[in-house]
């Protein structure tokens, strides 16, 4: 049973969100020159309240404000699955309608991808639909192991290309996935739990997204079962980050970024193997 304090506690107090605005014309006004669908309702998942002013914002990034549903879908390689080699990956950045809002591109070295396989240094560029990059995703090469505490993975966020924003980095834990997003300062802002199997047989995949105390989850990020064929034959995966409209774009964008590591860690194979 949660304690009285955890159940009190209001994620919109908590850093990464914008407090409601105090002046009920001003919100009256804002809906009616601002209209948007109303999001899906997810169990156990905080709903949106209000936008980050556009101006606070890394340039690229406006959009995001108005999410609380991320869809990321891995492009199927061809060549990949022909050749048996690893290739760059891909991945187009919907919103809930399906419609593209950002593409990433892998940029990693060829020996690497085969030799070092998941584990691999690369960089993810993030563009918008006019080409213009606007989150540059570094990713070196790091330990992966629930035995060795030191040296793990870790991933740097910059938006735009340049400015650190903040980074995703792994916790040591024998049982669970676990991580923390941090801002650029290297301070703890939430936290991700995984969970103790990630094989994701017939099923989604959750990661909860949560405060980081862990007492309050305010999202998830869940890798979706796209269908045996595509599990077993080819390594595009599909993921879907459920987080809060009104949390701040520079977290939105690490989870973006968690994602890709997620990915990387848990959900890809080798097609050579196969």
């Amino acid at each position: 049973m949660a304690s009285k304090d955890s159940q009190n506690q209001n994620p919109r107090s908590l850093p990464g969100f914008l407090p409601r605005a105090t002046n009920p014309d001003q919100n009256s006004q804002e809906a009616s020159s601002n209209p948007r669908k109303q999001a899906r309702q997810q169990p156990g998942v905080s709903q949106p309240s209000s936008f980050l002013p556009t101006a606070t914002l890394p340039p690229g990034l406006e959009y995001l404000s108005q999410l609380d549903l991320i869809i990321i879908h891995q492009q199927v390689e061809l060549l990949g699955m022909i050749l048996g080699t690893e290739t760059s990956n891909k991945y187009e950045i919907k919103n809930s309608l399906g419609q593209r809002i950002y593409f990433a591109v892998e940029e990693s070295i060829c020996f690497n991808r085969n030799v070092c396989s998941t584990l691999r240094a690369c960089t993810l560029r993030i563009t918008d639909n006019s080409g213009r990059e606007v989150i540059t995703v570094n990713r070196p090469l790091r330990c992966n192991s629930c035995w060795c505490p030191c040296y793990l993975q870790e991933l740097e966020i910059q938006a735009p290309p340049g400015t650190i924003v903040g980074y995703v980095a792994q916790k040591w834990g024998p049982f669970q996935p676990k991580f923390t997003i941090q801002n650029a300062n290297k301070e703890d802002i939430l936290k991700i739990i995984g969970p103790c199997t990630t094989c994701g047989c017939f099923g989604d995949v959750d990661f909860e997204v949560k405060t980081v105390d862990e007492k309050v989850t305010i999202g998830k990020i869940s890798k979706y079962w796209s269908g045996f064929v595509n599990d077993v034959f080819t390594n595009a995966d599909n993921f879907g980050i459920h987080v809060p409209a009104d949390l701040d774009v520079t977290l939105k964008a690490a989870m973006i970024g968690a994602c890709f590591l997620f990915d990387f860690m848990f959900f890809e194979h080798s097609l050579a193997g196969l």
